[in-house]
């Protein structure tokens, strides 16, 4: 896509939001959990300062937009609302959409991999290809491509992935949902999320090309653990 005016709902880290300002993007994210909105305005304070970035503590849902944007993107966010919520947001990303605007979406897939992390993280379900297809066609968007991304790899290291969640984040659970989500978007478990940095020796972009290009091959399974969405609203 030609870089234009971004929405970014969970930033996260940010890694996503980096891909986007260094493509030429200006946009805004959102996101319920302060800390989460304070690390990202540190980190991208140089585009803050120039006007191509702005950060808020905020429940996108009550913002009023005042001018459409070409893309609507979150990652793992659907999954933390209720059945209301998610089409409440699914409308909303349509009406903050410029016609030929895109949405692109990452949710945790595979019904039969719920687990530790979905229950730490505030998630209401996971998702698959039939799911979202009708999801989004109910609500009057068409699905431009669906993938299964991380499969076979994470399947293979789900039981040791349940083993370092349940160990370092169990605690969680005697949170509220909304707190659960609040938490999620910048976690530190030990071997999953964070690693030592001679562990970059193995884990970078040239050694870990031949899983990517296994993975690649398995872009319809339905075991496929997270499913990547691009849609449009329908004319």
């Amino acid at each position: 896509m030609r870089p234009g005016r971004f929405v970014e709902i969970g930033p996260g880290a940010g890694h996503v939001t980096a891909l986007l300002l260094d493509a030429g993007w200006t946009g805004v994210a959102y996101d319920l959990e302060a800390s989460t909105v304070s690390a990202v305005i540190k980190r991208f304070s140089k585009e803050i300062e120039s006007g191509r970035f702005h950060a808020e503590t905020r429940n996108w849902l009550s913002v009023n937009v005042d001018e459409q944007v070409d893309l609507v993107i979150s990652c793992m966010v659907m999954e933390h609302f209720d059945d209301e919520g998610e089409r409440a947001f699914i409308d909303a990303a349509k009406s903050c959409l410029v016609p030929s605007g895109l949405m692109v979406a990452l949710v945790p897939a595979s019904l039969d991999h719920w687990g530790i992390e979905d229950e730490i993280a505030g998630h209401f379900r996971r998702y698959s290809y039939a799911t979202v297809r009708t999801k989004f066609e109910s609500l009057g968007w068409q699905v431009r491509h669906l993938a299964g991304l991380t499969f076979p790899i994470s399947n293979m290291l789900f039981p040791v992935s349940n083993y370092l969640v349940r160990k370092s984040e169990a605690r969680k659970l005697s949170l509220s949902m909304v707190e659960r989500t609040k938490q999620s978007g910048i976690r530190d478990v030990p071997m999953k999320t964070n690693f030592p940095s001679v562990f970059g020796l193995l884990l970078n972009e040239t050694t870990m090309i031949p899983l990517h290009w296994v993975q690649k091959l398995f872009l319809r399974s339905n075991k496929a653990m997270v499913l990547y969405i691009e849609a449009t609203p329908s004319p």
